[in-house]
């Protein structure tokens, strides 16, 4: 899934992978949470209405609801596809696989069940640590966009190790004995090791960290349970040696499972080091438990001007989202998974601006309405060079795909859209999604949350601000971003990030506002669980889209 390339297909089995959940039950006042984390790539917000479904119609009794079950994904790369509702992100595969959805739905549920039954009395305790500079552990790839940001300190490209959140926060649970259960951790490191022309399934770094960190303990605990969660990550990869020969970077081994092992030691050692810290620590006294959550349409977000950067506010008048459009840099790809070649990002990049005056033009001659959208469009997609409308499913400025018949020679993915076109299946619904949901969970002084999308660092750390500075009149002491929640919304950079046009910002869907608008929606949410839960204004109107078994069916994927 991790690397949208037609001819990376699965020949057989590096490692399993495996779903692992944490339930934390407040005796008190009956309040649950579910915290669930999968070895793939991301979490489709049909897999999240699927596993929900599953657990209210086969487990009602259990209290799970959407807003109490937080899905997410440690992000490998090298795990199957093909379990979106949306178009976008099957057509790689090629279509949708209702195999792979359906295990990926059962493996939530029965792991979230699991953990139920295995509820015991407990304590939790957290801390933190940082890794040493001089461990080959995490490095930016998009050196020139980090240092755009007014408030970094400059970093010359040797020093992109440093251009990295190196913190690890962790969370120790025992039972009431100080026998070990397991633990959660939080690190934001991409989970690429293993590069786009392995052929076989693979947990990757995060992976080998759970697994080392599980075999430690099985003296202690056989059913230990080590989830090693993504952190902001998304400019944030594990590999820092140039394979001119595979036209990419590695990490410390020619063997890319080797390497995995190399980073997911280092991921594991960290958690180690911390988790006997926290053996003599005191636990939480107070793990009082809540959550909350919201869908926002980030198609159309206007943006609160505590957000809009200083110097920018007469170009940010009426700043605000729009419709998702993917650029040029995106499909170039990135130094860890490189794309289309250079040669061909600079002819799309030519069409996209012929197309773009084109557009603006045509528009002069329709009504206001349509004039004022396309204007808009334009503004909020700033320097993007437009290589795909996924709200409104158009290519290279072609709505009619089946124009597209002369480009499929070029890349098999152009096949299977116009494959897709053709029979009907495009035909109800927005190729990526417009609605996503932001959600939170607090356990105590911690505050969890869960964001649908890939974080740039710099991002992390503003939305870490905002929402710390409000929920620390709630008690809240530590928040962490957990990325690849619940659904996939493509990626957030900053403003300043976004000028840049690195790979991240042509992923940043929404516009150069993105990062603002969820940083806008954040604040009304944190605001919000401020107040008795009866009394929370959250928006219950705005809903995903729902898709038909028949709309799927126009585009299955069918095994040759």
């Amino acid at each position: 899934m991790g690397y949208g390339m037609t001819d990376q297909t699965v020949e057989d089995v590096e490692t399993p992978l495996s779903c692992r959940a944490f339930v934390f039950h407040d005796n008190e006042t009956g309040k649950k949470l579910a915290f669930v984390n999968a070895e793939m790539c991301f979490v489709t917000i049909a897999i999240k209405q699927a596993v929900v479904a599953k657990l209210k119609a086969d487990h009602g009794a259990l209290g799970f609801s959407d807003e109490n079950v937080m899905l997410t994904a440690q992000h490998t790369h090298s795990a199957p596809g093909g379990y979106s509702h949306y178009a976008f992100f099957n057509f790689s595969i090629p279509g949708f696989a209702k195999d792979v959805f359906d295990t990926i739905v059962n493996g939530m549920v029965d792991a979230t069940v699991q953990a139920v039954n295995s509820l015991k009395p407990s304590k939790l305790k957290f801390g933190k640590g940082s890794f040493a500079p001089e461990l080959n552990v995490a490095f930016n790839r998009s050196m020139p966009a980090y240092n755009a940001n007014p408030e970094v300190e400059k970093l010359d490209d040797s020093d992109w190790h440093l251009a990295v959140d190196r913190e690890m926060r962790l969370l120790r649970i025992d039972d009431d004995s100080d026998n070990p259960i397991g633990l959660l951790n939080w690190f934001g490191v991409h989970t690429t090791t293993v590069g786009n022309d392995n052929r076989r399934i693979c947990f990757d770094n995060k992976g080998y960290a759970s697994q080392a960190f599980e075999k430690d303990l099985t003296g202690k605990n056989p059913d230990f349970q080590a989830i090693f969660a993504q952190g902001p990550c998304a400019d944030v990869m594990p590999n820092f040696i140039w394979e001119g020969k595979r036209n990419k970077m590695r990490g410390p081994d020619p063997d890319d499972f080797e390497s995995a092992k190399f980073n997911g030691n280092l991921q594991y050692n960290k958690a180690k080091e911390i988790y006997n810290t926290l053996e003599k620590a005191d636990h939480l006294k107070d793990t009082n438990l809540d959550c909350g959550l919201m869908y926002v349409d980030f198609s159309n977000v206007e943006i609160d001007k505590e957000f809009i950067p200083e110097g920018h506010s007469a170009h940010a008048e009426g700043a605000s989202t729009s419709a998702a459009c993917m650029g040029v840099a995106f499909f170039k790809g990135t130094v860890d998974g490189p794309g289309i070649s250079d040669g061909l990002g600079i002819v799309a990049s030519k069409i996209c601006r012929i197309n773009k005056q084109m557009e603006l033009f045509r528009s002069t001659f329709g009504s206001a309405e349509e004039a004022q959208a396309v204007l808009h469009k334009y503004k909020t997609q700033g320097v993007k060079d437009i290589m795909a409308e996924t709200a409104n499913g158009t290519v290279l400025g072609i709505k009619n795909l089946k124009k597209l018949k002369l480009l499929t020679g070029i890349d098999k993915v152009l096949e299977t859209m116009r494959a897709h076109y053709m029979s009907g299946g495009l035909e109800n619904h927005p190729w990526t999604p417009q609605v996503l949901p932001l959600q939170f969970f607090t356990i105590g002084p911690i505050a969890i949350v869960g964001i649908p999308a890939e974080v740039s660092v710099v991002s992390g750390r503003r939305f870490k601000k905002t929402v710390e500075s409000i929920l620390k009149e709630k008690g809240i002491t530590e928040v962490i971003l957990s990325p690849y929640a619940n659904c996939y919304g493509g990626y957030i950079t900053t403003y300043e990030e976004y000028q840049t046009q690195r790979y991240e910002g042509g992923h940043t869907v929404f516009g150069e506002w993105t990062q603002a608008a969820y940083s806008t929606k954040l604040k009304y949410m944190a605001q919000e669980m401020l107040k008795p839960e009866g009394d929370r204004e959250f928006d219950r109107a705005t809903q995903p889209e729902v898709f038909t078994e028949q709309e799927l069916a126009k585009r299955l994927y069918v095994p040759s």
